[in-house]
């Protein structure tokens, strides 16, 4: 199984997802996605995996949503770059299994797409 995980080991969500995939004995390939930003084109893919639009993955109480000038109306392709540019903005942590995503809020979500 393809398992990988875009973690933020500042995150307790984050840390509590990857905890609960290796207690299940999976190893996921770990992106720390802070420091290996994922491209549009990733950001892309995954929203088609997770089957969800770019405003319910972008983190809206940061800082950088509003300094940006991101909002409620800010449209898919402007959120895509803005987190390919700064990817604190994107949802944490992402878990990926074959040609399926889940957010890892809460953890234990991540285990209906293994």
């Amino acid at each position: 199984m393809s398992l990988k995980i875009w973690h933020n080991p500042r995150c307790s969500k984050s840390r509590q997802t990857l905890a609960i995939l290796e207690d299940k004995g999976l190893i996921p390939e770990v992106r720390l996605y802070l420091e290996d930003g994922p491209s549009a084109d990733e950001i892309r893919a995954a929203l088609k995996s997770l089957g969800l639009s770019a405003s319910e993955i972008v983190r809206k109480g940061e800082a950088d949503y509003k300094e940006q000038g991101l909002s409620s109306a800010s449209d898919d392709a402007t959120l895509i770059e803005a987190m390919s540019k700064t990817p604190k903005l994107i949802e944490r942590p992402i878990v990926f299994s074959q040609s399926k995503a889940k957010i890892g809020r809460p953890p234990e979500s991540v285990l209906e797409i293994l």
